[in-house]
């Protein structure tokens, strides 16, 4: 239960945001600029083949990186990148100055924000095995790399042996009540994990009902959360057994007819972008997660003997919400993984409109960067993330032609490195000082499909940190002053998390909002093109930001302190 004092608290901030929307001629000269035609034709642009997928670090990132800061450039949107500065037969250098900042350097502010990645690929010597003492004898086990297991290394060769520890799902969830760690210590330890969530293969389920799994944003965020989870416990690596998949599918190496697909024919399988895998170097070093996905037939050899029943521990998980994590006493799991490195760069692209009091920051942001081109086959990533790209700079180019300074300083982000694990928006994160300035984020992670059971194109997802009721309030309002029509299901939670560039944020309690239009069967596939996308829906998705962000810049009460 809430304290008295709490209560106030959120009080204080709803009745602090009177939005008054209809009143203010600068909001509505800004919002006459949200034009479905522009929005279209920038789209196009960015979701053509000539920015070939978008991978980070890549020439498509660079050239549509290079796009986005010349519009930023045409909207009269200052740069709030690194600053360039010439040395003496050196070229130019960059260095990163944040808008609140004093004792600028000399130089020229880009809208880049430059980032050196270190970029992983595996090679062919990779080892996984078990060693087994059943008190008798010792034996150990070695599999075959790509037919028994494949690895996603982390961005260090490693070597090690360590306990397994049976996680069930590997997942958790405060507000359901349900816990796969509790009883266990998985520090240090090798992880063997099943896939999905509990109660996802029995939609009359308790936990289905739960943990609102009928909605696919909601249990994909849920299922990129995992390896967060785990590596923050500590686990050193974690064992993939995905139930009723045949990994050898993958392994066939005389396979007797051409793949084949609606939309792909060829001797090779297709897969998007590249095996290379990047990370942001740190001053320590931080090995990471070594997640081995492994066959039915080394699942069960792993598992045999350790009284585990994985379809007991399902149906218990479905219908009790309960868990069955437990150590598999004998046996350990030994790894030894090698990988070939390199530096890469990519850029996050950033433009501000500086408020009255830049001490107070609000972000609007969202990931530009895709999983990049292969066997001649480009994803395009018009919904994901060239629409949430396009909202970003569409609500930038609104407030500059409000021709109003708004109270608080808007910094308006567009992401690199989200597909990689959202790299771009972490490092912005942990660059920005004092990081309590950063008062707010909104973030757009394909706004432009519509859902099967979404007939009228008016349906998205919005999740949001739940102690700040304001967010929700505001954004009704708007929707409801402006007949917008939009149906909106928000998904409230007190860190809200998962697969989007807005986990950076709430990771430190900054206050955010996500907002996510639907899932649909184009989702990383070379289909994702821009003639699928609702305009229509999507513009009204835009407004609804800009309203929202409006007030929320402008407003005389902090949304953090509710004062």
């Amino acid at each position: 239960m809430k304290t008295a004092k709490s209560i106030f608290s959120l009080f204080v901030i709803l009745s602090g945001f009177s939005v008054s929307f209809g009143q203010t001629t600068s909001v509505e000269k800004g919002l006459a600029t949200i034009n479905k035609e522009i929005i279209q034709a920038q789209l196009e642009f960015l979701a053509s083949d000539w920015m070939e997928g978008r991978e980070a670090t890549t020439k498509g990132e660079f050239l549509a990186g290079d796009y986005l800061a010349g519009l930023f450039k045409l909207y009269g949107i200052k740069p709030a990148g690194d600053f360039e500065y010439a040395q003496a037969g050196r070229g130019r250098r960059a260095q990163f100055q944040l808008p609140g900042q004093s004792s600028a350097p000399q130089g020229t502010r880009s809208y880049f924000q430059n980032i050196n990645f270190l970029a992983s690929e595996p090679v062919d010597d990779q080892t996984f095995g078990i060693a087994v003492n059943d008190g008798v004898s010792k034996k150990r086990i070695t599999f075959s790399y790509r037919t028994d297991f494949s690895l996603t290394p982390s961005g260090v060769g490693v070597e090690l042996e360590s306990p397994i520890v049976f996680v069930g799902y590997g997942f958790k969830s405060e507000e359901a009540g349900y816990d796969d760690f509790k009883g266990v210590d998985v520090r240090g330890k090798i992880v063997f994990r099943i896939s999905g969530i509990p109660g996802m293969r029995d939609t009359s389920s308790a936990a289905y009902k739960k943990l609102k799994l009928n909605d696919r944003m909601m249990l994909m965020s849920y299922l990129r959360s995992r390896n967060d989870i785990i590596e923050k416990l500590g686990a050193v690596g974690v064992i993939d057994y995905n139930i009723g998949a045949d990994m050898t599918q993958g392994a066939v190496v005389n396979y007797p007819f051409r793949y084949n697909t609606p939309f792909y024919e060829r001797d090779k399988r297709l897969t998007a972008g590249t095996s290379i895998r990047i990370g942001i170097p740190e001053d320590t070093l931080r090995t990471g997660l070594n997640v081995i996905t492994v066959s039915e037939r080394i699942a069960h050899e792993i598992l045999k003997g350790s009284g585990i029943d994985i379809k007991k521990y399902e149906k218990e998980a479905a219908e009790k919400l309960k868990s069955g994590a437990k150590e598999i006493k004998g046996k350990s799991a030994f790894i030894k993984t090698n990988v070939k490195t390199k530096v890469v760069r990519g850029r996050n692209v950033l433009g501000m409109i500086e408020g009255e009091n830049p001490n107070e920051v609000i972000v609007v942001g969202g990931h530009y960067d895709h999983v990049g081109i292969n066997e001649g086959f480009i994803w395009n990533g018009a919904d994901d993330n060239g629409s949430g790209t396009v909202g970003v700079m569409t609500i930038a180019k609104a407030f500059a032609e409000s021709g109003v300074k708004p109270r608080r300083t808007v910094i308006f982000a567009c992401w690199t490195g989200e597909e990689k694990g959202l790299l771009g928006s972490r490092y912005f994160v942990n660059k920005f000082k004092p990081l309590e300035d950063l008062i707010l984020n909104l973030n757009y992670d394909m706004i432009g499909r519509n859902s099967e059971d979404d007939t009228k194109g008016v349906k998205l997802g919005i999740q949001y940190s739940e102690d700040f009721p304001a967010l929700k309030e505001v954004v009704d309002k708007a929707n409801k002053d402006y007949n917008l029509g939009l149906e909106i299901r928000f998904n409230p939670s007190k860190r809200p998390s998962g697969g989007s560039d807005f986990s950076s944020f709430s990771a430190k309690d900054i206050p955010v909002y996500g907002v996510m239009a639907a899932m649909h069967p184009d989702y990383h596939q070379p289909t994702d093109h821009v003639e699928k996308i609702d305009f229509e829906k999507m513009t009204k998705i835009i407004k609804m930001g800009f309203l929202a962000v409006w007030e929320f810049a402008n407003s005389e009460t902090n949304i953090k302190t509710g004062k």
